[in-house]
C-alpha cells in the first residue's frame, strides 16, 4: 500500500495517487505555518520555523536536508532542491508538528 495519508477534519484516508489527483484538479499544495499563516516558500523559512520548535539540522546524508528532534525518534528528510518538495514531505512535517503546520490547496 503506497500513497499519502491525508488528515482532514479528524479523518484519515489514504490518497494512493496524490500527484494525479492534484494534477487533475490543477491544484498545487502549499505548506502553511499556522501561527503566522505564512506559506513556506523556501527551505530557509522552513528551517527557521522548525528550529523554533526544537528541531535540529541532521547532517548524516549530504543528498538530503534532514531535521531531528532530540526529545523524539522523529526525523524529517527532504530533498535538497526545494522544487522537489512534494505534498508527501509536507504531510510528514504536519504529522510531526501537530497544530503548527497545514497543507492547503493553492
Amino acid at each position: 500500500m503506497s500513497g499519502v495519508w491525508v488528515f482532514k477534519n479528524g479523518v484519515v484516508r489514504l490518497n494512493e495517487n496524490p500527484g494525479v489527483e492534484s494534477m487533475e484538479r490543477g491544484q498545487r499544495k502549499v505548506l502553511v505555518h499556522l501561527p503566522t499563516n505564512e506559506v513556506i516558500t523556501c527551505y530557509e523559512e522552513l528551517e527557521r520555523k522548525l528550529m523554533e520548535l526544537g528541531w535540529e539540522r541532521y547532517y548524516d546524508d549530504p543528498s538530503l536536508l534532514q531535521f531531528h528532534k532530540r526529545s523524539t525518534v522523529h526525523l524529517i528528510s527532504l530533498p535538497r532542491d526545494f522544487r522537489k518538495f512534494k505534498s508527501m514531505h509536507m504531510y510528514d512535517i504536519v504529522v510531526k508538528n501537530r497544530n503548527m503546520f497545514e497543507v492547503r490547496d493553492m
